[in-house]
């Protein structure tokens, strides 16, 4: 590690001693806001000049309200009815009722010291059936919420799509199986950098498409359900085809969005726009050429399948010498359109693997997963990858962040890179005086943004960070057995506790009072 970088890593490990010695003599009191936290001006301070620190949250996930309002149903309103998909038969109906709660959201946002909220716009609270008629009360409540957080100090970063295409379309034509879905989006975006872009600079197109294309489609673990009969319990789908047309039109969906902006709107608004892609880092799990070939394999179906023809107009060579002409093909046309359709990338970063390569024959079934060909290990002779989190799939890896951000650094340009996600969960069964001194968390967050301090002091064009997630919500498929949030919430009455990783953040990003 950079000397640099030392004095901030020792000011976080001793917050963190602090705390845990504080939580200890307190016997877990629910006042977390009693520990003594030392302001030492760390955090902010240690990153460059104008680096904006957030939170984030998506639409289906904290909205509530998915019935009401003129809201229409997305594919998600669909999916979580089928008996035993989510925990506990969960869904998104009233989640934390972010839609009356907001004020006190942003109010906490605020006293919290953060700069921005990352939040997403419900496709179908806008066109209930995704094209045509507009629902003006959700306009109304989107209007609300951006005017409450710039009278509060806190900036919009405006996501216009997370996992919830609206139900409508796809029965209409199959959802983002149809080209027809490329005009649908643009036309929402349209509306939306028209109606909100005054206000709201920072646009996002899409929220983790491979996540959307691969488990939507590929193993219909997410909404739609679609997939082979050997990769899932699905009624329908084709594992081998259909995640790669989903991700094509997806990345035209988002290219025709960034023209759209481009051509009508950013030169007087004076925004920017760009995706926003998950990436877990992948380690070989030995330095053997094999190895080393598997998890460039692994960057390249993951990361590289959509920010490769973003910046490069085209698929990673080893996807197309795989997948073949499975893999669909942009015309030239599109190639103009697409390369170069983002002023910023998002990477939402929280673990990382190791990858070996299996040595297996060629499979027998066709898939997306499966055309990667790569073994996941999760231990190195016996020595686990990081501490796992409650998710199963989430281990403590900070070192796997500043590799992630340097990759994209070195392979793409040096983009400006913001951090949009990134967090830990605990369970959701903790009670509230266990889930409020969330020590685990702080120490996993002051890791990965040391690390992310260290992608930044060697060049990474780093230009703000979003925790996962301000508050604890529904959580996909695990439902509310899953908090991710830094404020806890009591699912029985909605109300926020801010757990003790939100102070930490409080007093790491206090400004200098000079």
């Amino acid at each position: 590690m950079r000397a640099k970088a030392l004095p901030f890593l020792i000011f976080c490990l001793s917050i963190v001693q602090c705390i845990s010695h504080a939580a200890e003599s307190n016997g877990a009191s629910e006042k977390p806001e009693t520990v003594g936290l030392e302001a030492a001006g760390g955090l902010r301070h240690s990153f460059p000049k104008g680096f904006v620190f957030g939170t984030a949250t998506s639409a289906y996930q904290v909205e509530g309200m998915a019935e009401k309002d003129g809201r229409g149903p997305s594919i998600w309103d669909e999916f979580v009815k089928i008996p035993g998909i989510v925990a506990n038969n969960a869904t998104g109906e009233v989640a934390v009722d972010q839609y009356h709660h907001y004020k006190e959201d942003v109010d906490i946002m605020k006293m919290l010291n953060f700069d921005a909220y990352r939040f997403s716009i419900s496709w179908s609270r806008i066109f209930p059936d995704g094209t045509g008629k507009v629902n003006w009360l959700g306009v109304a409540y989107y209007n609300r919420l951006i005017d409450y957080m710039i009278e509060k100090g806190i900036t919009p970063y405006a996501n216009l799509y997370h996992y919830d295409l609206p139900l409508a379309l796809e029965k209409k034509y199959k959802g983002l199986l149809s080209y027809q879905v490329v005009k649908d989006f643009a036309d929402y975006a349209d509306f939306c950098f028209k109606t909100f872009g005054d206000r709201v600079k920072n646009w996002m197109t899409f929220n983790e498409p491979r996540v959307v294309a691969a488990l939507g489609y590929d193993n219909g673990l997410f909404a739609p359900g679609r997939c082979s009969k050997a990769f899932g319990n699905c009624t329908a789908g084709d594992s081998a085809t259909e995640p790669y047309i989903v991700a094509h039109h997806l990345i035209l969906s988002h290219a025709a969005a960034v023209q759209r902006y481009r051509d009508k709107y950013q030169e007087k608004q004076k925004g920017r726009i760009g995706i926003l892609l998950d990436f877990v880092y992948y380690e070989p799990l030995t330095s053997s050429k094999a190895d080393n070939l598997a998890a460039q394999r692994a960057r390249d179906f993951h990361i590289g399948w959509f920010i490769h023809p973003i910046v490069y107009g085209e698929y990673p060579k080893t996807m197309k010498n795989i997948v073949g002409n499975r893999l669909p093909q942009f015309t030239k046309e599109e190639v103009r359109m697409v390369k170069g359709s983002m002023d910023f990338v998002g990477i939402n970063q929280y673990t990382t693997f190791y990858m070996y390569d299996p040595h297996q024959p060629k499979p027998k079934y066709l898939g997306y997963q499966q055309d990667w060909n790569v073994g996941f290990a999760y231990k190195k002779n016996g020595v686990p990858i990081g501490p796992r989190a409650n998710s199963n799939w989430l281990y403590n890896v900070p070192w796997g962040m500043y590799k992630a951000v340097m990759y994209i650094k070195e392979r793409y340009g040096n983009p400006t890179i913001i951090l949009s996600e990134n967090g830990m969960d605990d369970p959701g069964n903790f009670t509230r005086s266990k889930a409020l001194h969330d020590t685990t968390r702080i120490g996993y967050f002051k890791a990965y943004l040391t690390q992310l301090k260290k992608a930044a002091d060697e060049g990474a064009n780093l230009a703000g960070y979003f925790a996962w997630s301000l508050l604890d919500n529904f959580e996909w498929r695990s439902g509310y057995t899953s908090r991710f949030g830094i404020v806890y919430v009591d699912y029985t009455n909605l109300k926020r506790y801010p757990k003790m990783s939100a102070y930490w953040f409080k007093k790491l990003l206090e400004r200098n009072k000079h």
